[in-house]
């Protein structure tokens, strides 16, 4: 499986705290069925201030205590970047950090706010398209907008954004609405890809292998196949 998004690299944001704790996620990954993990740090302005220089370098000491330990996991970097009124300045700034492409255009790992869906979404995202940048949305499932107006969802798909849902919201990690909300999804075709978001091995684990037999259960094989392993794969540019 192709995971595009977690929080490894250590202590640069809410996620791994150590290293120590950042090689026992990547043993839990490859556990998971993990084979490709894209480490994907906050970027929220003025709470988490990463840059691609210190996220690069962070993931480079990571990637050489993988190999160093042995763990059968390749590994690239992006960020999951929070919306703000900086996106347009970084992007101008060559600042954002992508996963991949799609479809010709730079997919960029882009949060909303948990609470609510700020205004001027849909401008934000016409201009990320026209600039040749393909917004996609994690974890919608676990938006307070979301939870009122689950009409919402097709809303940011008519938008022209990819969506992401979270592995454990199949399993009820999040509670039983964002689990109802995640399998309506999977039932509305509403999901391009599950990934992990995990932050560490215990309260926010990677939650991939459960939650590709519940996609199997629910749905088929073939789905979960092209959610957990070919799409996110296309992006991040592996080979399965």
């Amino acid at each position: 499986m192709i995971d595009v998004h977690s929080h490894i690299i250590p202590g640069i944001d809410d996620g791994a705290r150590t290293m120590e704790m950042a090689l026992d996620m990547a043993r839990q990954a490859v556990e998971a069925g993990v084979t490709h993990l894209v480490c994907t740090p906050h970027i929220h302005w003025g709470t988490f201030d990463n840059t691609q220089e210190n996220i690069e370098a962070g993931f480079q000491e990571l990637k050489a205590a993988v190999a160093e330990q042995g763990i059968p996991l390749s590994m690239s970097w992006a960020g999951e970047v929070r919306v703000n009124e900086m996106v347009p300045v970084w992007f101008k700034q060559s600042k954002l950090p992508y996963l991949g492409t799609h479809k010709g255009k730079q997919v960029l790992l882009l949060e909303m706010p948990h609470s609510n869906m700020p205004a001027g979404l849909d401008q934000l995202f016409r201009w990320l398209h026209n600039e040749g940048v393909q917004p996609l949305i994690p974890h919608p499932e676990r938006n307070r907008d979301v939870w009122k107006r689950p009409e919402k969802i097709q809303w940011l798909r008519n938008q022209g954004c990819l969506l992401q849902v979270t592995a454990g919201a199949f399993i009820g990690r999040f509670g039983e609405h964002v689990e109802e909300l995640a399998m309506n999804m999977l039932q509305e075709n509403q999901i391009d890809m599950v990934a992990s978001d995990m932050h560490d091995t215990k309260r926010r684990p990677n939650d991939m292998g459960v939650a590709y037999k519940v996609v199997c259960e629910q749905a088929s094989e073939d789905v979960a196949n092209r959610l957990f392993k070919t799409n996110p794969a296309a992006i991040v540019g592996v080979d399965l």
